[in-house]
């Protein structure tokens, strides 16, 4: 292909895959994370894909609308085929993964919580990184999928990291990061209460204490 046009979208694409690997490395190297290049490169893929938020979406007859991982968890069961359950599974590992990450937050807020997305996701990932995926997915994904599945709760982190943005630390600001690290246990959100001074237990009242 050649032309003005097609080269300027190329080097967008290389711009943004570019930027998005270099904050995932940061966002890993900072929480201490020993993660293969191939999974850390699947972060990158990921949050490239859905940069694009129309991929975050399914096509229906009422227009593209978001499926909830219940029922993406019930079309892979509903599968006729390995393949098809394992794209399914990978789907919604994926979602689960990039909503948990990128939307905390807005999350912990819902009735379905983060806790709910880490346990969908991880589940998905866990079940692609077994022989039982078959011929859906070769050796090396199963060892992406496999890590993805054991540091899932990390790995929301790190989206996190990647995502977030300076705000003001607000009493309810505040509340809510406890809230989600009780749910979660996640290390970068302890960092967050620690950098205001908030040591975190299981004592609401005792972590607020001088």
């Amino acid at each position: 292909m050649s032309g003005t046009r097609a080269d300027a979208t190329i080097v967008t694409h290389r711009d943004v895959r570019d930027y998005f690997q270099a904050s995932i490395n940061e966002a890993i190297n900072r929480q201490g994370l020993d993660v293969a290049v191939e999974t850390a490169y699947y972060l990158v893929n990921l949050l490239t894909s859905f940069v694009h938020t129309e991929h975050l979406f399914e096509e229906t007859a009422d227009g593209l609308q978001f499926k909830p991982l219940a029922h993406l968890y019930s079309d892979a069961l509903a599968s006729g085929s390995s393949l098809d359950r394992c794209r399914t599974l990978r789907r919604m590992g994926d979602v689960a993964l990039f909503v948990a990450g990128v939307f905390s937050y807005s999350l912990s807020r819902k009735l379905v919580d983060v806790d709910y997305y880490i346990a969908m996701g991880g589940n998905a990932y866990a079940y692609l990184s077994t022989p039982r995926s078959g011929a859906g997915v070769n050796a090396t994904y199963r060892g992406i999928f496999a890590e993805l599945a054991s540091k899932f709760s990390d790995f929301v982190d790190v989206l996190a990291r990647v995502s977030e943005r300076n705000t003001g630390e607000s009493d309810r600001d505040i509340l809510r990061l406890y809230e989600l690290w009780i749910r979660t246990g996640s290390k970068r959100v302890e960092q967050q209460l620690r950098e205001v001074g908030i040591s975190p237990c299981a004592d609401l009242s005792a972590a607020f204490s001088t």
